[in-house]
């Protein structure tokens, strides 16, 4: 193989739908107003008091203009869809061209924790209601997880290479760290990297709060009456995620194409830090978190002193977050009180593959901006008063770079640092 070509590698654009916006830019503006999408689910029916979901408002794929009416019928996992109109955007964003010169060095790289779960469903009541052969033959293309990237590509002319990350919660960071080393390496100029899920189905939903993973609802809870304060993390009475569905895709660059087609920087993928657990399949390990977050911290080249504020996983969870911040306090020793810490999750709520992804985009925003968005619905937990969370409203805060955390189930974890320009 050849030598890598170690190249810089730059964030150019990004899109994102999330329970707050459709669109990045309406996500941006709800964040920053320190809003959380949250609301009884109206996707499905679900009989549990986990019925306090992140749906995407206004989002109809039919109303897409390259989406027929066969279109729609045949591919009905959602996530191929979004997956398509996000890249979209985000290509939009970046004001990167595709054509004959950077289709084949663009790649595409969108993770999933559950890929197309939906039609999945459909084709199993099919199967047991109208008979075998009502299943649809577009079954196993809409359940294979690099469709979404393929399906995108169609859409858009990029054919540099396509895959799913799969790395659970953790996948949108999986993905830009691999994307990064694509474009350093030489293989791509150009990657559309991020994550996707559209996993609001009632088996999901249940099993879920089978797990006590996500928050249950009851009549003496803050968030009966306003379902928009389920998700708290970091706060004394955190009791489980919000799950949402949701993408966000970041478009990544080589430097030299950024210079030669006159394109503007947001950020400079800095440093990498990825490892697995060996511990359990839902609870975290302190001890491998922590050389996660070192790991970033080194391979951008700097010291923990130089990080200006911290992307929580901030899931909402009791044993989650309690053990993110003992790590944070093990990374950032006594400077740990200085460094804003926020959790997007609060806001937009936990969308599995999806969530890195979308929280990374929101931190490179706010860094271009000099500010730290909100942990909203906070009430302070005694146990953390050495943590600034950014309570409950955005806070001007210039800073040069963000390490943004992502842990997933099985015990995987991708924690990368962000230089902004």
């Amino acid at each position: 193989m050849k030598a890598p070509l170690n190249r810089k590698v730059f964030v150019i654009g990004y899109g994102a739908a999330t329970s707050l916006g459709n669109t990045f830019a309406i996500t941006w503006e709800a964040a920053l107003a320190g809003q959380a999408g949250f609301r009884r689910i109206t996707r499905c029916e679900v009989l549990t008091r986990s019925n306090v979901v992140g749906e995407i408002p206004d989002w109809d794929p039919g109303l897409l203009e390259y989406v027929s009416r066969k279109d729609a019928s045949l591919w009905d996992a959602a996530y191929v869809f979004l997956t398509m109109e996000i890249c979209r955007q985000a290509l939009a964003h970046a004001g990167l061209e595709i054509n004959e010169e950077t289709g084949p060095r663009t790649g595409c790289l969108i993770g999933s924790a559950l890929n197309g779960v939906d039609a999945y469903r459909i084709a199993m009541d099919n199967y047991v209601n109208r008979g075998p052969l009502k299943v649809s033959p577009y079954l196993l293309p809409n359940v294979c997880a690099n469709l979404p990237a393929g399906k995108a590509g169609m859409l858009l002319g990029f054919t540099g290479p396509i895959f799913s990350p799969q790395g659970a919660c953790a996948s949108g960071n999986h993905a830009i760290a691999i994307g990064a080393r694509m474009i350093r390496d030489g293989d791509c100029d150009f990657v559309l990297a991020g994550g996707v899920e559209t996993c609001l189905v009632p088996e999901i939903i249940q099993g879920f709060a089978n797990m006590l993973a996500t928050i249950k609802i009851g009549p003496k809870d803050r968030a009966f009456d306003d379902p928009t304060q389920a998700s708290r993390p970091f706060s004394v009475d955190r009791k489980g995620f919000v799950l949402s569905e949701g993408a966000g895709v970041v478009v990544l660059a080589a430097e030299e194409a950024v210079r030669s087609l006159g394109l503007t920087p947001k950020a400079e993928v800095m440093g990498v830090g990825w490892n697995s657990d060996a511990n359990h399949f839902t609870r975290p390990n302190q001890v491998t978190i922590v050389r996660a977050m070192r790991a970033a911290i080194e391979d951008a080249e700097i010291t923990p002193v130089d990080i200006g504020a911290v992307n929580a996983h901030g899931t909402s969870t009791p044993t989650g977050d309690s053990t993110e911040v003992a790590c944070l306090r093990e990374v950032f020793g006594p400077a740990l009180p200085k460094i804003p810490v926020s959790a997007n999750k609060s806001q937009v709520g936990h969308s599995l593959g999806a969530s890195a992804a979308i929280e990374a985009a929101l931190a490179i925003e706010a860094m271009g901006q000099g500010i730290v968005l909100p942990t909203v619905n906070h009430i302070p937990d005694p146990a953390f008063s050495d943590l600034d969370v950014v309570p409950n409203e955005a806070r001007k805060h210039p800073h040069e770079f963000v390490l943004s955390n992502s842990f997933g189930f099985g015990g995987t974890n991708c924690c990368l640092v962000f230089r902004g320009m």
